[in-house]
């Protein structure tokens, strides 16, 4: 029977880790996988989540299952941190939710609620748009079209044509919004186009469905919802999906939540059921670790204190090699301009080169990126500034 499966092929951005592991230029570097690195290129795990698992190990007693709903501490957290104390929605109980494993079961499980609706219902992402939206969404059999988003002339949004695409849209279309620090483009909505977003899903009824994996990355942990928040105030109904692998540094314990936010209190309960019948058919319970340890920062004052400190550090210095890079390309003399990556959010941007200028790099400098030209500005370090710029200038 297996043997009329034929071996699928490799997936190209992760295809990246085995090449750079195996390539013996000293001067590497891996700009390609999605994950924060220390200036000595390491993912080190975060202070207030050390202490956080010294204090959650000594004091576990059991390892028995979670409920679906998982760590309802950590989930009842992230609804405050994303939405706000503030939040009439949460106050008035209209916002159900559960932990999910990472932000992909999140938006699996809001792909599975959207299928038990019963109309025909279309999904639209941005283009581009992280690689593994489309596949986690179109798997559960929802159609998935895009909008138009990004202008490579600019390396900027292209909000006008944005808008225009939405304002086609009706009650039986979702629209999947990066809610910060867009990945892979870098390219953010600014609030004001965000207030025109709002206005146009009240206007056309179509339902936001907003993925937020990087809040704390971008301008600061209220600034990057800012937007997702004033949507939330004006809409009755609309998904979150949440991840705390780049935040918080937990990316191998696939630690996120959805939320779903309803009309009422009571349809929000009904949801609730929905949500949870779901990930029971996907995965029974979450894992529970990740959820722990975030709860247990968020609801100490000490622990939080210390990861928003360390958060904002980490952001300070994406900013910084933001600026490095751009600095160190303007001395090489590179005629094109590339101050745009100063302008840009978050950990990712595209250079806008080519696929064949992407390769000689690769092959002949050891700097790994996505074929799309996508780097992770996280990879960077001030000791290798020069050498990707003036690499950069060589196949330009």
């Amino acid at each position: 029977m297996f043997d009329q499966l034929n071996a699928l092929p490799s997936d190209p951005l992760l295809g990246l880790i085995t090449l750079f592991r195996e390539d013996n230029n000293p001067h590497k570097v891996d700009l390609g996988v999605g994950v924060y690195k220390d200036e000595t290129g390491h993912t080190a795990i975060m202070t207030a989540i050390q202490k956080a698992a010294k204090i959650h190990l000594e004091s576990e007693d059991s390892k028995t299952y979670l409920a679906p709903v998982g760590v309802a501490g950590f989930v009842d957290g992230i609804k405050k941190l994303v939405l706000g104390d503030g939040s009439k929605a949460l106050s008035d109980g209209r916002v159900a939710g559960l932990q999910t494993p990472g932000g992909c079961g999140a938006l699996r499980i809001g792909a599975e609620l959207l299928g038990r609706i019963k109309e025909d219902l279309t999904v639209w992402v941005s283009n581009p748009t992280w690689a593994n939206h489309i596949p986690l969404i179109n798997s559960t059999g929802l159609k998935i079209k895009t909008y138009p988003y990004f202008n490579p002339e600019t390396a900027s949004v292209d909000f006008e044509a944005m808008d225009a695409q939405l304002a086609e849209l009706g009650p039986r279309d979702v629209v999947l919004l990066h809610g910060c620090c867009h990945n892979p483009t870098g390219a953010d909505l600014t609030f004001e186009q965000w207030q025109r977003v709002t206005d146009r899903a009240v206007k056309q009824g179509f339902l936001p469905f907003v993925d937020i994996a990087y809040q704390g990355l971008g301008d600061g942990l209220e600034e990057d919802v800012k937007g997702v928040r004033h949507l939330s105030e004006n809409v009755e109904e609309m998904l979150i999906a949440t991840s705390c692998s780049k935040n918080f540094g937990l990316y191998r314990e696939r630690t996120g939540t959805l939320l779903v936010q309803n009309k009422t209190a009571t349809q929000a309960s009904a949801i609730q059921t929905h949500v949870q019948d779901a990930a029971r058919a996907n995965y029974s319970m979450p894992p529970a670790y990740g959820g722990f340890l975030v709860d247990r920062v968020l609801s100490d004052s000490q622990l939080k204190a210390e990861w928003q400190a360390e958060l904002a550090a980490m952001a300070t210095r994406v900013k910084s090699l933001r600026n490095g890079l751009v600095e160190h390309i303007q001395k090489q003399g590179i005629e094109e301009d590339f101050s745009f990556i100063t302008r840009q959010k978050g950990m990712f941007s595209f250079l806008g080169i080519n696929k064949d200028q992407v390769l000689e790099l690769r092959n002949k400098y050891g700097i790994y990126m996505a074929d799309s030209s996508r780097i992770n500005v996280a990879g960077l370090n001030t000791h290798c500034l020069e050498y990707v710029a003036s690499s950069l200038k060589a196949v330009l």
